[in-house]
């Protein structure tokens, strides 16, 4: 049964005050016409993690200029001013995370771990009510799974039943986060029928997308 549904629909059923993950990084591989709709339909006190919020009036920027985030997880915001003005305005509440360390607490999230053991922050204020775990005289931060209600995930390819195939870096954060959000929600570049993306080159298999948004005029 195909889960192509119009992009409007799409957006309809996110609610103001959900959180979502947005794959891309600095707008390459984020899924533009679905940031659009958001803005569009002008959604509200929205959670966003992903790993940057792009530049102004550029992907998740618009979201940002839009004034549709009221919290933000993410690993650097320093090319957006906007996101920076909104941060020390107290209109965003923004948490920091390196990247590594976000991409792990996302794939946690999305594989039933119960954390991610790393030494990136200790020592630092990134410990700071944190547990601590020594492993062998090494000290580490346990940092817990990241999840989401929504996943908008860019995808090169995809056929009716929801199989994903990416196109070089534009995969980034994509496969990851639609393991961790309840509800998967996936633009592509193109839409095609079953059987011509490769059993053995589906990046993104079909039983955890939930919608596909039609390319429309």
């Amino acid at each position: 049964m195909s889960k192509v549904v119009s992009i409007r629909d799409a957006v309809e059923r996110i609610p103001d005050g959900a959180s979502i993950m947005i794959g891309g990084f600095m707008g390459v591989g984020s899924p533009h016409r679905l940031i659009d709709e958001l803005v569009r339909q002008g959604k509200r006190d929205l959670t966003i993690i992903a790993n940057d919020t792009a530049r102004p009036n550029h992907a998740i920027g618009k979201l940002i200029d839009a004034g549709a985030v009221s919290r933000l997880i993410a690993s650097h915001i320093g090319l957006n001013p906007e996101t920076q003005r909104r941060m020390i305005a107290g209109e965003i509440d923004v948490t920091l995370v390196p990247q590594g360390t976000l991409a792990e607490q996302i794939r946690a999230g999305g594989t039933g771990l119960g954390g991610v053991l790393t030494p990136t922050g200790v020592g630092t204020l990134v410990q700071d009510g944190k547990q601590t775990v020594d492993v062998d005289g090494t000290v580490f931060l346990l940092e817990k799974p990241i999840k989401a209600d929504f996943a908008l995930i860019h995808a090169w390819r995809a056929d009716h039943l929801g199989n994903l195939q990416y196109e070089l870096t534009a995969r980034n954060f994509n496969p990851s986060m639609a393991m961790a959000a309840a509800t998967v929600i996936a633009e592509a570049q193109t839409i095609v029928p079953v059987g011509v993306i490769p059993p053995d080159q589906v990046e993104t298999v079909s039983i955890i997308v939930d919608l596909i948004v039609a390319r429309e005029a």
